[in-house]
């Protein structure tokens, strides 16, 4: 009875190389995607998410506008598309999950694989608390007036609290009212009830989503992909029409390039890349192994890629809209003190002689125009700054995002109950804080690692010829050329340097979290304590671990062949090598090729 080529990779002891080509055959039934465009829509909703909704626009502001927006478009060419398009062709062509590509490239570097899954686990472990900042943020916004409208009063309800005072009242109901924020990571303040039990709601959806995989696609993947397209489409009219909302925009696009002289600026413009396309996460990997091997997946990749691009300028242009009205309202309720602060001087005389007349009656703009012409263009320009005001809190408030992995039910169960045990440490007092931890280091630098070691397993280790060639077979036409180069040369260079400057800036300057200082009512920058440095530099190693430690397993695997009878691992007979050398990869028949189409629940193809 012949093996299936499944059977024979198990038993065959894996050569340093593969010597076979990528197109693979596999005899037991897979699914396929009903049509391609349930496809497109599958791999735009992964990509489109949290990543370009909340981190991007977050991103945009804290190191630039504009010039974030550039680096980051830089980066998306040099780095993003064409590593985008190597996860889609790997996938497409060998038909496998993550973990088995790498394998198949290289038995040594399946690693690469399982460290992709550490670095989904922390990923979706504080992601998920994002969403559950979103369900408090959504369930509070049913009230009327808003909570963080205005200022709370204090027990006499005469005056205003003084924190809210001293900074806003959306800064305030952020830190005191939704998270409870401690002083420092060091201090956890136990659970926040509310905040776990949307914690709970958030991984419940996620275990829903997740609990039929790509059969519940149909319908789902129509209304998940693009109703936020409707909802955004919805704020940026909306947005638009708010006074100060052409401020919010100018700012987004005015570039300040001195900040392309900070490497944690490169390193979070190539970390964004990654979570928008959803490189190194190994799902466009699965997503692309259920089509059909003739698929387009070059066009596919320009088609994701850009559509990405396009969402992510559409969520910024909302959300600094909206913030440029927020910091318009800013700007009023301080010309609104400040005239009646001067006013009472003016009355006691001092300043009589400055003030113009009817000063009293000025509105806030006049105030504006008033208070322009007595400074110089210094001062101007940290008035305008201090305008802008504290974007993170608003960008928090903002989600949409639908995963769609294909796990069986018990076990799609078991790990959300494993996931939000592990979250609760983000909805204590000090969550915040390692929320910041993780969003930093357990994905950013492994990301890094994962998708330099996918770029050196196909251009170096397997070819860069020989993929293109592999390419070309299953598409009928070679991709360009520029590609070769850019996967041996450009995009792994650029990527080997951001992973080095990065642990070079960790190791020279010690890494900062941003604390909530409650009696000056303004952030700080404080260092991480040293058993908080311990579980960061824990992260790093945990996610990037399994690479060698599979590496090492599989050289014992060939340097000790008979003791690996334990692992399933034996040496194929002629006739096993005979009968895999006669199967043919070029069907283009996909029920040959072992597809069977997926019947989405509305009885569509």
């Amino acid at each position: 009875m012949e093996k299936s080529k499944a059977d024979l990779e198990s038993d065959v002891i894996p050569d340093v190389e593969s010597n076979q080509d990528l197109l693979s055959e596999e005899s037991t039934a897979r699914p396929a995607w009903g049509s391609k465009v349930q496809y497109i829509l599958a791999q735009v909703g992964f990509s489109v998410g949290l990543g370009n909704v909340w981190r991007f626009p977050y991103l945009c502001h804290q190191n630039g506008g504009g010039a974030f927006l550039l680096l980051y478009l830089l980066l998306l060419l040099i780095i993003g598309i064409p590593l985008f398009f190597l996860e889609l062709a790997a996938g497409q062509s060998i038909r496998q999950g993550s973990i088995g590509v790498w394998k198949y490239i290289s038995p040594r570097l399946m690693g690469i694989g399982f460290a992709s899954c550490v670095v989904c686990s922390f990923v979706a472990l504080y992601y998920n608390v994002i969403i559950a900042w979103s369900l408090f943020y959504l369930g509070n916004s049913f009230q009327s007036p808003l909570p963080w409208n205005d200022c709370p009063e204090t027990v006499n309800q005469t005056i205003s609290e003084t924190e809210c005072e001293d900074s806003s009242a959306t800064v305030y109901f952020w830190y005191r009212k939704a998270l409870h924020v401690s002083d420092s990571i060091e201090e956890s303040g136990g659970l926040d009830p509310a905040l776990t039990g949307c914690l709970f709601a958030a991984w419940a959806l996620v275990c829903l989503a997740m609990i039929k995989g790509i059969k519940s696609s149909g319908k789902v993947l129509y209304f998940s992909s693009l109703f936020p397209y409707v909802v955004l489409f919805c704020f940026l009219i909306r947005a638009l029409l708010l006074e100060g909302a052409a401020d919010g925009i100018r700012i987004m696009f005015t570039p300040n390039l001195s900040i392309w002289g900070d490497m944690q600026v490169w390193r979070q413009a190539a970390t964004q890349v990654f979570f928008a396309l959803g490189l190194g996460f190994g799902t466009i990997i699965a997503y692309s192994s259920y089509n059909r091997q003739d698929n387009n997946c070059h066009f596919d990749g320009l088609l994701v890629a850009f559509i990405n691009f396009l969402t992510s300028i559409l969520a910024t242009l909302v959300v600094f809209a909206v913030l440029g009205f927020r910091a318009n309202i800013i700007t009023q309720n301080c010309a609104e003190r400040n005239i009646a602060t001067l006013s009472k001087l003016a009355v006691n005389g001092s300043l009589s002689a400055v003030l113009p007349e009817n000063f009293t009656d000025y509105s806030a703009a006049q105030y504006s125009a008033w208070y322009r012409e007595l400074n110089n263009d210094t001062e101007q320009l940290l008035l305008r700054e201090w305008e802008v005001g504290d974007f993170q809190t608003d960008l928090k408030l903002l989600f949409t995002s639908v995963s769609n992995l294909i796990y069986f039910s018990i076990l799609a169960v078991l790990c959300c109950i494993i996931g939000f045990l592990l979250g609760l440490v983000f909805v204590q007092h000090s969550g915040n804080y390692f929320v910041t931890m993780f969003d930093d280091y357990s994905a950013t630098l492994p990301l890094l690692v994962v998708v330099a070691f996918e770029a050196f397993a196909v251009a170096w280790i397997y070819g860069a010829d020989r993929f293109l060639n592999d390419i070309e077979k299953m598409l009928g036409w070679r991709p360009w050329r520029i590609y070769k180069y850019m996967w041996r040369f450009v995009s792994l260079g650029a990527m080997l340097c951001l992973l080095l400057a990065s642990l070079l800036r960790m190791i020279l300057k010690r890494p900062t979290y941003q604390a909530w200082n409650r009696e000056k009512a303004e952030e700080q920058q404080l260092e991480y304590p040293p058993w908080a440095l311990g579980v960061l530099v824990g992260l790093i190693v945990v996610a990037a671990l399994p690479i060698p430690v599979m590496f090492l397993r599989q050289l014992l695997i060939e340097r000790f062949p008979g003791h690996s009878r334990g692992t399933g691992v034996a040496v194929p007979t002629e006739e096993e090598e005979e009968t895999e050398e006669k199967e043919s990869p070029a069907d283009p028949d996909p029920r040959g090729n072992g597809y069977v189409l997926v019947q989405a629940e509305d009885g569509q193809d």
